[in-house]
């Protein structure tokens, strides 16, 4: 494994619904996952998050896993419906008091807390209300994020607003296939707008409160045209200008992608300056590239994707592509410049049907194999001038895979999901071990 640059953070990501459990717990409310899990037909093994791993009761022997394993860092989410479970009004404390003792313990384990103040558990009363294609809930978003800063601030190490809108946005609303599931197709654009908005206000309001940095969590997927046609290569445009562009560039100041044609009618003037405020870092989520090839006529899309071939396959059917990170990088690096701030990759990871052996040992070569080569293509784009700082896998522990339930396993860590026993897997053990010694060669 190549060295990394001094300062380098190592760390492991999850999400509050994914892995707490404890939906009806101390005064915690509905978020749309809890509506969305609980309706017939959505998620494929009709399980819910009611339990998950059961985080919220045993996050003490979760962070005793991060410590052994020798993390710099760790990214969770705070659930908004614990904090704030009508969205909006009253506060709960118990809620706040969870995400205390959570970073308390943290940083006494030498760990840096890295705290994602929404992903994707929108509280049930502000969907009732419109959700993102209501303006106003922007405005509730920052007002969250100013309650979590205000007890939070002085601890936690790096604020990310916002998980992955692109995916909140077109799974969550233009296919309808996550919470809470819309299929507005493009008329789901003031989802992407009010996100955008609420990350804003959330800057401003996190700047008041803090000196710690602050960042967005983007997802990004390297587009490849499965055909050589005019035709292809406008729908690999149209569908860079979608996943890639449309969450990045109001980011750094250049207003929204005008290739897809989306009505702006919810762009109000000064909202492109107030999603425009700096951020410190921009976190970088990765999993695969994708296919693309023109549309069959009548399409109400200007593209079609397309399953590439030539890759191993994860247990989702992904790609294994770890020369798409540092594709993905360089583009970055190349179309945003200096206007670019330092890079972390906040998500990356695989899912590998991983079970214990009669010796309840978990061997997992596979997710092996991927982390170092993805890290190995973190390494060449920092050789080729992108600054990244660090590397968050996903995920600490096999968790509630939204749509797909109990079905996949993305974990360093297996869990049981009856008992909730943790079995680190060899995964563990090998980056363990390149944790320790990217530490010990920076320390020279």
């Amino acid at each position: 494994m190549p060295s990394f640059p001094a300062g380098f953070r190592w760390g492991v990501s999850t999400s509050a619904y994914q892995i707490e459990g404890a939906a009806g717990a101390d005064g915690r409310g509905p978020s749309i996952w809890d509506t969305f899990a609980h309706s017939p037909g959505r998620i494929v093994d009709g399980s819910s998050g009611d339990v998950a791993c059961d985080h919220y009761h045993r996050y003490a022997e979760d962070i005793a896993l991060m410590a052994e394993l020798g993390v710099t860092a760790y990214r969770f989410s705070v659930a908004w419906p614990r904090v704030r479970p009508t969205g909006s009004g009253a506060v709960n404390p118990a809620g706040l008091d969870f995400y205390e003792r959570l970073v308390d313990g943290l940083l006494e384990r030498g760990i840096d807390p890295v705290a994602t103040l929404f992903h994707w558990d929108l509280p049930q009363p502000l969907e009732d209300a419109g959700g993102w294609l209501n303006r106003d809930t922007a405005h509730r978003f920052a007002e969250y994020a100013d309650l979590v800063a205000e007890r939070l601030g002085d601890r936690v190490k790096l604020w990310i607003t916002l998980n992955e809108p692109f995916i909140h946005m077109s799974l969550g609303h233009g296919t309808g296939e996550h919470a809470p599931g819309r299929a507005l197709l493009f008329d789901a654009f003031p989802v992407a707008h009010h996100q955008l908005l609420g990350h804003g206000l959330a800057v401003t309001a996190l700047r008041a409160r803090t000196a710690a940095p602050v960042a967005i969590a983007n997802n990004y997927s390297p587009v490849r045209a499965a055909g050589d046609g005019p035709a292809d290569r406008s729908a690999v445009a149209a569908y860079e200008a979608l996943h890639n562009q449309l969450f990045t560039d109001p980011l750094f100041g250049r207003g929204y992608p005008t290739e897809l044609g989306f009505d702006q009618s919810a762009v109000r003037d000064g909202d492109l300056d107030v999603i425009a405020a700096p951020i410190d870092v921009l976190g970088v989520n990765y999993y695969n590239p994708t296919g693309v090839r023109a549309p069959e006529d009548g399409s109400p899309l200007p593209f079609e994707l397309v399953p590439l071939d030539g890759y191993p396959r994860t247990a989702f059917d992904w790609p294994v592509a770890p020369d798409g990170l540092r594709e993905l990088l360089g583009w970055l690096h190349g179309r945003y410049g200096a206007d670019l701030p330092p890079v972390q990759i906040t998500e990356s990871g695989c899912a590998y049907d991983d079970e214990p052996d009669a010796d309840g040992r978990v061997h997992d070569p596979d997710r092996i194999a991927y982390l170092d080569g993805h890290l190995r293509a973190v390494r060449a784009a920092v050789d080729d001038g992108v600054d990244v700082t660090g590397y968050f896998v996903w995920s600490l522990l096999d968790n509630w895979e939204w749509a797909e339930g109990f079905t996949k396993r993305f974990g360093l860590v297996h869990v049981d999901y009856p008992t909730g026993r943790r079995t680190p897997k060899s995964s563990y053990a090998w980056l363990r071990e390149v944790i320790a010694t990217a530490r010990r060669d920076t320390a020279r």
